[in-house]
C-alpha cells in the first residue's frame, strides 16, 4: 500500500490531467463507458511506466582538506630564518612543524613532525609548553645545559596569531631560546674574581704593608735592611702581578669557552717552540727536556696561542715540581684511528692520589708553601682545563708517589 501511495503521488499530475480530459469528454457527450475505459488505460499506463520524478539523493558535502602547516606558516618562514636566535614552531600537539637554521645549529635537526621531546628532554620546558598550549598564555623559564659546554637560555613560548590558521582551526606556538650564557659568565666572573683575588692578594699586601712600615720606622737609617726588604717587596709585587694576569686570562677563557676554535695547528713545531722557550728555566733547575715526536705533521683543530699556553704550563710545572728526577719527557702520539695524545712526564716525587682529582681547581695546591716558593699562582692547571674544554680535549693525570707524574692531553 505504501508503494502504491508513493506511485500515485509521483504520477499525480498525469492522473489529474486524465480526469480533466475524461470530464470534458463526458460533458461533450462521449459515451461514459468509453470515457471510463480511456481513464483506466491512462491510469494503468501511468502506474506501470518509470516515474518521471525519482527520489533525489542529496550527497554529503565533502570536508575541506586540512591546511598544510607549511603553507600556513609560509609568510613567517623568511623572517624567522633570518634571526640568529634558535626558534621552534610547534602545533597544538607539541609537534615541531618548523625550526630555523639557528635552532638546527644549537640542537640538531628535528625529524619531520617529531614531538618536542625528541630532542628536548627538559621536564621544565615540556611542562611549560603543555601549559601554554592548554591556556594560550605566554610563559618563560630559565634553562641550563651542561654538555657539550655550559649554556643558559631564557626559553619563552607564546601563541602565534595567524588568520589563515584560525580559519582552519589550527593553533601554532613559537618557542624561542635567548642565550644569556655570557651574562651569567660575567656575573660569576665578577664574584669569583672578587673572592679569589681578595683571598690570594691578602698575604702579599700584608707583607708589603709590613715592610713599608718597617722601612719608614726601625729600618729608616739601615741601608742593608732596606735593600733586603725592597727585594722581598719586589717579589711580592711580582707575585700579585702574575696573579692578576692569570685571573684575567682565566676570565677571558671562560667568556669564550663555548666557542670551539676552527684553525688547524701542527703540534710538532709548536711543542718544539715551547721546549726551546723553557730551556733557560730548565737549565737553571738542572732539568733536561726531551721530545719524542713523529717526523710527519700532526694537526689538530685549535688556537695556536692557547695551545702554547697549555704546554708551557705543563712543561714548566714538570720542570719545577719534578726537578728531583732531572728529566722531563714530552711525547706526541698519532696512531691512525685513535685520538692524538701529548704526554708530559716527569720523574719527581709524584702527587698523592687524593689530590689528583682537584688539581685543576682554582687556587688548589698540593703544598701551599712549595707552590709559593716556586712562584706559582694556583691557576695554571685551571687555565689549562678551560683551554682544553674550549678545544673539546681532555686532561688525564696519572701519578704515583716517588715515581713521577704523567699529564696527557687527548684531542
Amino acid at each position: 500500500m505504501k508503494k502504491l501511495a508513493l506511485r500515485l503521488r509521483q504520477e499525480a499530475v498525469i492522473l489529474v490531467l486524465a480526469v480533466l480530459i475524461a470530464v470534458l469528454a463526458w460533458i461533450e457527450g462521449a459515451n461514459v463507458a468509453v470515457v471510463l475505459a480511456i481513464l483506466a488505460v491512462v491510469a494503468v499506463a501511468a502506474l506501470l511506466r518509470s516515474p518521471l520524478v525519482g527520489p533525489v539523493k542529496v550527497s554529503a558535502a565533502p570536508e575541506p582538506p586540512a591546511a598544510d602547516p607549511h603553507s600556513v606558516l609560509q609568510p613567517m618562514v623568511a623572517p624567522l630564518a633570518a634571526l640568529d636566535m634558535p626558534l621552534l614552531v610547534v602545533d597544538q600537539d607539541a609537534a615541531v612543524v618548523y625550526q630555523n637554521p639557528a635552532s638546527e645549529r644549537a640542537m640538531d635537526s628535528f625529524p619531520p613532525g617529531a614531538h618536542l621531546s625528541a630532542k628536548l628532554r627538559s621536564p621544565g620546558i615540556l611542562d611549560m609548553v603543555r601549559e601554554t598550549i592548554a591556556t594560550r598564555v605566554p610563559n618563560q623559564i630559565e634553562h641550563s645545559e651542561r654538555l657539550p659546554s655550559e649554556r643558559v637560555y631564557i626559553v619563552r613560548i607564546s601563541p602565534i596569531d595567524l588568520p589563515s590558521a584560525n580559519a582552519t582551526g589550527q593553533s601554532f606556538f613559537l618557542l624561542s631560546f635567548r642565550d644569556i650564557s655570557e651574562l651569567r659568565h660575567i656575573d660569576r666572573m665578577r664574584s669569583d674574581f672578587v673572592a679569589n683575588a681578595s683571598h690570594e692578594l691578602r698575604t702579599p699586601l700584608a707583607s708589603l704593608r709590613g715592610f713599608i712600615e718597617t722601612i719608614q720606622g726601625p729600618a729608616r737609617n739601615d741601608p742593608k735592611a732596606q735593600e733586603r726588604f725592597l727585594a722581598i717587596m719586589f717579589d711580592q709585587a711580582t707575585r700579585m702581578s702574575r696573579l692578576v694576569d692569570d685571573l684575567l686570562s682565566l676570565s677571558r677563557l671562560e667568556l669564550k669557552s663555548h666557542i670551539a676554535p676552527d684553525q688547524k695547528v701542527d703540534l710538532v713545531p709548536l711543542l718544539g717552540h715551547v721546549r726551546d722557550s723553557l730551556l733557560p728555566l730548565a737549565g737553571d733547575l738542572d732539568v733536561t727536556i726531551t721530545l719524542d715526536m713523529p717526523q710527519s705533521k700532526v694537526e689538530v683543530t685549535g688556537d695556536r696561542d692557547e695551545l702554547v699556553q697549555v704546554f708551557e704550563n705543563l712543561m714548566e710545572n714538570a720542570c719545577k715540581y719534578g726537578q728531583e728526577g732531572k728529566r722531563v719527557d714530552v711525547s706526541l702520539r698519532n696512531v691512525p684511528g685513535q685520538a692524538v695524545e701529548v704526554t708530559v712526564s716527569d720523574s719527581g716525587g709524584g702527587i698523592p692520589a687524593e689530590h689528583v682529582p682537584r688539581l685543576t681547581e682554582r687556587f688548589y695546591r698540593v703544598s701551599v708553601e712549595n707552590s709559593r716558593s716556586k712562584k706559582g699562582t694556583g691557576l695554571g692547571l685551571a687555565i689549562v682545563k678551560h683551554i682544553l674544554t674550549r678545544h673539546r680535549a681532555r686532561l688525564i693525570v696519572k701519578s704515583e708517589v716517588g715515581r713521577g707524574t704523567d699529564f696527557t692531553v687527548r684531542f
